[in-house]
């Protein structure tokens, strides 16, 4: 799946997402069964935002060591656009480990109404197609797929020794 910005932008009446890193497909899946929604995420990121502007890199660590903790598909939300380039990098543990992005006042008011409506789109889109979210591995997901179907790929692809999740 990756960032299913080449799924979404196909617009499949039906779609099977999957991907390896859970904590992406766990956020889909949020926003797929609704408990994830556009009012939610604004409401979410302008109070972090806030916290991050105020408090700066320690905040960040704190919620990263939040993350590590409970998992919250928001935090995740949160930690991917605070981070380092936006990277997903999880060390030994399964535990993100990215580090801060040094942009305190990140979350200003157009970025966090661009997030909004990236989430908007896709609740939208999601409602009105028949979408599946999967925490599973690609030969797996490959292994039910038939002649007709299209298949998408996001690397990395096989034969490489670094990952971006798998511990």
């Amino acid at each position: 799946m990756g960032s299913g910005v080449v799924g979404f932008n196909l617009k499949p009446r039906r779609a099977l997402f999957c991907d390896t890193n859970p904590h992406l497909i766990s956020f889909y899946q949020g926003i797929n069964q609704g408990t994830i929604t556009p009012i939610i995420v604004r409401e979410f990121l302008e109070s972090e935002g806030s916290n991050l502007a105020k408090y700066g890199a320690d905040y960040y660590y704190e919620v990263r060591k939040r993350f590590n903790v409970g998992k919250s598909p928001l935090d995740f939300l949160f930690l991917n656009r605070a981070c380092f380039n936006g990277l997903l990098r999880f060390n030994r543990k399964g535990e993100f480990n990215v580090p801060f992005g040094h942009k305190p006042e990140r979350f200003s008011k157009a970025y966090v109404t661009k997030i909004v409506n990236q989430v908007e789109w896709v609740a939208k889109r999601a409602s009105l197609s028949d979408w599946t979210f999967l925490h599973q591995d690609f030969r797996i997901t490959l292994s039910g797929a038939t002649e007709t179907d299209l298949i998408y790929c996001d690397p990395p692809y096989a034969g490489r020794h670094t990952d971006y999740f798998n511990t």
